[in-house]
Order: C-alpha cells, then sequence, then structure tokens
C-alpha cells in the first residue's frame, strides 16, 4: 500500500528559495517538507511501473557487469497472438458451399484430356467479414387494404415465423451478454445502437434482462447446488458499490462486495458471483450447506485473509493458501533484498516448473501428488529451513520488508504447502482472481449497481456466461437456448448445464 502524502503545490523559483535559504541557517519545518514532498514526487514519477512478477523482470540478470554490452538486434517477429486465424477457428461463422462453375466430380481433365477430376479433401476457403449492429431490428410493412363502400379494412398476416413479441430472445441473450459478459453500460449500448439507426433505451435494455434473470433462477440454483459437490473450490472478493441498500444486519459493516467461487466438479468448473454485504467466506458457507453428507470436506484455495474461510458449524474444509500471493511478498522487496528474494523465487519457480509438467503430462491426482512430493517437496524443505535460518542466524531482521515477507510465508506455511500432503490441491488462487476481474469491468465501466435487484440479475449472468467460457462453452447459444426453453428447463434444470444442454435443446425442438 502506498503511503499518503500531504500535496504541496511548488514551482522551480520557490525551490530555488529554499535552498539558498539553507545556507544562511537551519531549513524550517515547512520548508523542509517541500523539499521532501518534491523529492518523492520526482522518485516516484522517475521509477519505473512494473506490469509482471516474473523474477527475470523483478530483479537484475545474475552475474551482470559493470560493462554494459549491447545485446544485437533481434530478428524483427509477429508479436504473440497476433497471427492469423484459420478459417477453423471460425466457429461462428456461417458457411457457404461454392460449386465449380465448369467442372465436377468425374469430368475429363480439360488439361491434360488424360484424367479425370476428383473432389479433393480439403477446400480452399475465402474469409468474408462484414460489420453489423449488436442488435439486428427489421420492419415489416403489412399491407392494408380498405373498402370504399363499407371502410372495411384487411390487413395482410404477419409472416409465418415471425412471432409476436417484439424483442426476440437472440436480442436478450446479446444485451445480456454485451453488460455482464463484456461490461458495456446500458447507457453506451444505447448510444451505440442509436448510432446504428436502431434506437434501445437503457431503460428498455433493463426491462428485458430482469424478467430474463427470474425465469432463469432454476439454472442458477442447480449450478450452486452443483457446485456445493466440487472437491476443490476457489473464492476471493473485490469492492463494489450498490447505490441504494438496505441492510438487514446491524454488525456495523459499511462495505460491499463481489464474491468469486470456482468449484472444480467432476471435470466441470462452476462460476459463481455473490454481490451483498457478505464477504466471500461468508457466501462460501452459504454454497456448502447444500453439499451432500456423503460428501467429505472440500478443499479450499484463497489468500490468507481470515474473512475467505467459512466460518458456520458443521461446514469443515482443508484450506490451502495462495502460493502466489506469498510469492508476491516477496517480490515488492526484491529491489532492496536482491539476493535473497532472488533464491526465494528461484525456488519457487522450479516448483511452478514442475506442477506445470504435472499438467502436460495429464497426471491423475493421485500421481500429480506422487510426482510433487518426490521433486517439489526437497525443494520447499530447503526453502522451509533457509528461512527459519534467515531469523535463527540473525541474517535477517523480522521488522524488515525481506522479515516480514518471510514471516507471513513461515506462519501460512502449512496452508501453502498442502499440494504436497493432499492430491488434487492447487498451487494458487489465479482462477478466483482471473473471475472477478468480469466484476471489476463492470464496477469500472458501469461504476454501481443501483439496487440489489440489479447486483442480483448481474450475478447472475455473470455466472452462467463466466460458466459456459471455463467449460468452453458458447454463451451467447447458451442464453439463448435457456431463454427460448424456459419452461422446460424450470422443471429439469440439471438437465440444462452448459456441458450438457445441448442434447435436451434438440430433443425439446425434435
Amino acid at each position: 500500500m502506498k503511503t499518503s502524502r500531504h500535496r504541496l503545490d511548488v514551482d522551480v523559483e520557490e525551490l530555488d528559495r529554499v535552498i539558498d535559504a539553507a545556507e544562511n541557517g537551519p531549513l524550517s519545518k515547512a520548508d523542509r517538507q517541500k523539499l521532501k514532498t518534491t523529492l518523492h514526487a520526482l522518485v516516484e514519477r522517475l521509477a519505473q511501473k512494473r506490469n509482471t512478477e516474473k523474477t527475470n523482470s523483478v530483479l537484475d540478470p545474475k552475474n551482470s557487469s559493470s560493462v554494459t554490452v549491447e545485446p544485437p538486434e533481434p530478428e524483427p517477429s509477429a508479436p504473440a497472438g497476433h497471427g492469423r486465424n484459420a478459417a477453423s477457428a471460425f466457429t461462428g461463422a456461417e458457411k457457404v458451399s461454392v460449386q465449380h462453375a465448369q467442372l465436377k466430380p468425374g469430368d475429363p481433365c480439360p488439361e491434360c484430356r488424360e484424367g479425370r477430376v476428383y473432389r479433393q479433401k480439403e477446400p480452399k476457403t475465402l474469409i468474408r467479414i462484414v460489420g453489423q449492429a449488436p442488435v439486428k431490428a427489421t420492419v415489416f410493412e403489412m399491407e392494408r387494404l380498405r373498402c370504399n363502400a363499407c371502410c372495411q379494412v384487411f390487413t395482410a398476416a404477419e409472416p409465418a415465423g415471425v412471432g409476436a413479441g417484439k424483442y426476440d430472445m437472440t436480442a436478450v441473450a446479446m444485451i445480456a451478454l454485451l453488460k455482464y459478459g463484456t461490461g458495456m453500460p446500458f447507457n453506451r449500448m444505447e448510444r451505440l445502437e442509436t448510432q446504428l439507426g436502431i434506437p434501445l433505451p437503457a431503460a428498455t435494455q433493463w426491462e428485458l434482462m430482469e424478467p430474463a434473470a427470474g425465469s432463469l433462477e432454476p439454472i442458477l440454483e442447480e449450478l450452486i447446488r452443483q457446485g456445493a459437490q466440487g472437491s476443490v473450490v476457489h473464492n476471493d472478493d473485490t469492492g463494489m458499490r450498490i447505490l441504494k441498500l438496505v441492510r438487514n444486519t446491524d454488525d456495523g459493516r459499511t462495505g460491499t462486495f463481489t464474491s468469486g467461487i470456482v468449484s472444480i466438479w467432476r471435470e466441470w468448473r462452476i462460476a459463481l458471483y455473490f454481490t451483498g454485504w457478505k464477504h466471500a467466506g461468508e457466501n462460501l458457507a452459504d454454497v456448502l450447506k447444500q453439499r451432500a453428507a456423503e460428501r467429505g470436506a472440500p478443499i479450499q484455495m484463497c489468500d490468507a485473509l481470515s474473512r475467505n474461510t467459512p466460518k458456520l458449524p458443521g461446514v469443515e474444509v482443508l484450506l490451502a493458501n495462495c502460493l502466489a500471493h506469498g510469492r508476491r511478498q516477496v517480490v515488492d522487496v526484491a529491489a532492496n533484498f536482491p539476493e535473497q528474494c532472488r533464491y526465494v523465487l528461484e525456488t519457487l519457480g522450479k516448483v511452478y516448473l514442475i506442477d506445470a509438467q504435472t499438467r502436460e503430462q495429464q497426471l491423475s491426482p493421485e500421481s500429480r501428488l506422487l510426482f510433487h512430493q518426490e521433486h517439489s517437496a526437497p525443494l520447499m524443505d530447503e526453502l522451509h529451513e533457509w528461512m527459519k535460518g534467515q531469523f535463527s542466524e540473525h541474517k535477517t531482521e523480522p521488522n524488515s520488508g525481506l522479515g516480514k515477507a518471510i514471516l507471513y510465508l513461515l506462519r501460512h506455511w502449512p496452508e501453502l504447502t498442502l499440494f504436497l500432503r493432499q492430491a488434487g490441491a492447487p498451487l494458487d488462487n489465479n482462477i478466483a482472481e482471473r473471475m472477478l476481474k468480469k466484476a471489476i469491468l463492470h464496477r469500472k465501466n458501469a461504476l454501481f449497481y443501483k439496487t440489489m435487484n440489479g447486483a442480483r440479475v448481474g450475478d447472475l449472468f455473470m455466472s452462467l456466461i463466466h460458466t459456459c467460457e471455463l467449460n468452453k462453452v458458447n454463451p451467447f447459444d447458451y442464453l439463448t437456448a435457456l431463454l427460448q426453453h424456459s419452461a422446460e428447463l424450470s422443471v429439469r434444470p440439471a438437465e440444462w448445464m452448459p456441458w450438457n444442454y445441448r442434447h435436451d435443446a434438440t430433443a425439446v425442438a425434435a
């Protein structure tokens, strides 16, 4: 956390006067404060801001010489992630088959006149991308005829398949995806649509979202029920503002939060968002109340804040703490203790490399545990002894920045190393940190929820959309299918999860 300093406006001539006055006697308290404030501001402006916590970026390279040698200019290469996408990547594109104008399979070759032509397995592809509005409007002008004798008016029938409603479910799904999936506020969406000639007021958009969320409540309840059965649960929270909040608690809390929970259940990942005055641990306790009695305690991964753990009788977890948070304590003081921090960061880097190998080899949780016990346990034991030796041998002052970072690791060592004793225990809580970015994006663009009801609607759509993203399911198709079959999903919500909804949607259509 940055130290807050009193803002003081000074100019160069005033600083010159302060320095000149120092020749004649000691500086006054006000003048000393001016110099200190100016110096701190200058240092902060000159300091390079770090945008990564990789060891090579945090610390200078090993064995760096005082003589700077300019490296050869590397050959220019395309930035990562900026290559061309293959035609197969455009899964949502319309596919048009184009036949050859003069030839068909089996015809004689027009070139050599001896062989016959046959269709190739892979056609040549041409990708054409066009722009269009996020929602499309069609105006049907139905002809009206009027009798000049009896004044009877005859109107053409509506086209078949159009439907009576003004807003199709695909439009509702698109608005939900733009608002709660990508963080576009209603008023910004209104401006965009108006510029494209399809006015869609922000109030109308909300009037579409509220009933749609009500029809999808059974799906969210089923996601919570299945999420409670997970073998591993991640949780964390971030601040969120709600303008009109009626509190039903008198515990003196003033803050409101959005909690994010990711539950790993079988091969699926379930994302749940909860906004209100409850902390992440309390929301997790509410979820775990639905856990089946025959299932054992899940592994809970979070950072070391006490508010992240569920404090409820009967709710038991195997607590694991985030190794990335512990590592960050060391990163923050690396500039002042480079050699000691290098040892810690490189040791943890080897552990993460070992964990990456377990994913590459697709090891089972039990095999992964044995692999970590064989390769990571010696590294972590050596690091543990080294940290204790820093204090016992008086190499590090406990109240220094490095001392506090080491004390954090030692204090939470059993929870930080659960992956060495429990199959399936993760190393860090990064998946929960990433899921909260969706709520943070909403907070950045929309600034707040107006009411708790608005927060409830946002939590529902964010939970469904991010669950789709975690399981590589198209969220637009999923939301559209749910809204089109709201009656069916209310009866059997377990059959309309992101990983199995296509089967039921096809059966209903048939």
